[in-house]
């Protein structure tokens, strides 16, 4: 392991300085992702900056009627609090799905969505990987793709983002606070993470130095679910997942947001397949039709393994179940 100096500021705007102040510094929350990497190489960090003390664990109501989520809130806290349940049950349900208990009690709100892919290739320092090391190339490409991405990848990258909160973060029009050495400021939740592009390495839009101080949820009526297809009952990243949240009026489809986890370099907002679904009845049919207009974008990759166009299929059946359960009793009438 690398050396590396430890530090822990008493005041946030000390953290930011001294995380800007050093490319390869970083934060240090639960720690369930950083601890992986420098056990194998992957992060090589020459500061550590612990920000335990630093970010709200608290989760308060908004006068929206919405909730503010501190950074520091765990992920077991989060899925177990009664109005997150009542009110954002997609954002319960994904959390509950994600890794083991024991990891849920140490991920933190502001650390979940940023943890970084679980391709095989980035996490093995001895393969050529443009996410870890930009320029080298990208070994999954002619290798085994079957967990890899069918929407918006490059070739220089076709790993997806391993996150369930951060998809069911993208239908609930959450945001997240950040501050930086220029400052407070909030971003869209739907506009945090980047598709690969040339710049695989840069999962999302923050800037070296911006430390997330909590993520705010606005008040809503929709309806919410979140589904999720893997290899195992349990402690497995989505091969598949669909996070959906809708309402209806007079028996259609009056507003909706859908998001899909494990096709992709970032949540990927299923805006094809919510236009599909406007105005309708919410019917077999119409979901089937919904799943194809988002569909006609994949590009499923072939690989030693099979490859992954086995995951066209089964979003479009997942997406199908999703909705079918989210409006159960108003597709009968």
């Amino acid at each position: 392991m690398k050396p590396f100096t430890f530090a822990s500021p008493r005041e946030t705007e000390d953290a930011v300085r001294a995380v800007a102040a050093e490319s390869s510094a970083v934060y240090l929350a639960g720690g369930t992702n950083l601890v992986d990497h420098l056990k194998l190489g992957v992060a090589r960090p020459s500061r550590v900056v612990d920000v335990n003390g630093l970010i709200s664990s608290e989760i308060r109501d908004a006068d929206d009627g919405g909730l503010m989520i501190g950074a520091g809130v765990r992920n077991s806290a989060l899925a177990a609090d009664r109005r997150v349940r009542e009110r954002y049950p997609v954002l319960a349900e994904a959390l509950l799905s994600g890794a083991s208990p024991q990891l849920r009690n140490m991920a933190t709100t502001g650390g979940n969505p940023l943890q970084r892919t679980r391709c095989v290739y980035f996490q093995d320092v001895t393969t050529p990987c443009n996410k870890r090391s930009p320029g080298t190339g990208c070994s999954a490409l002619g290798g085994y793709t079957r967990q890899h991405a069918i929407f918006g990848a490059s070739e220089h990258c076709v790993a997806t983002h391993p996150s369930d909160m951060a998809v069911a973060l993208t239908v609930l029009d959450a945001s997240v606070r950040v501050i930086g050495t220029a400052g407070a400021r909030d971003i869209p939740f739907g506009g945090l993470h980047r598709l690969p592009g040339q710049y695989p390495d840069r999962d999302t839009v923050l800037e070296h130095g911006d430390l997330i101080t909590g993520v705010v949820l606005p008040a809503t009526s929709r309806a919410s679910a979140y589904r999720k297809v893997r290899d195992r009952a349990s402690y497995g990243f989505a091969l598949v997942s669909v996070a959906a949240a809708l309402s209806l009026s007079d028996g259609v489809i009056d507003d909706v947001r859908i998001a899909f986890g494990g096709v992709a370099h970032k949540p990927w907002r299923a805006h094809r397949a919510e236009r599909a679904l406007l105005g309708k009845r919410p019917v077999a049919d119409v979901f089937r039709a919904a799943a194809d207009a988002e569909l006609e974008q994949a590009r499923p990759l072939e690989g030693l393994d099979g490859g992954n166009g086995f995951k066209v299929p089964l979003l479009r059946r997942t997406l199908a179940a999703a909705l079918r359960d989210l409006t159960a009793g108003e597709t009968d009438r």
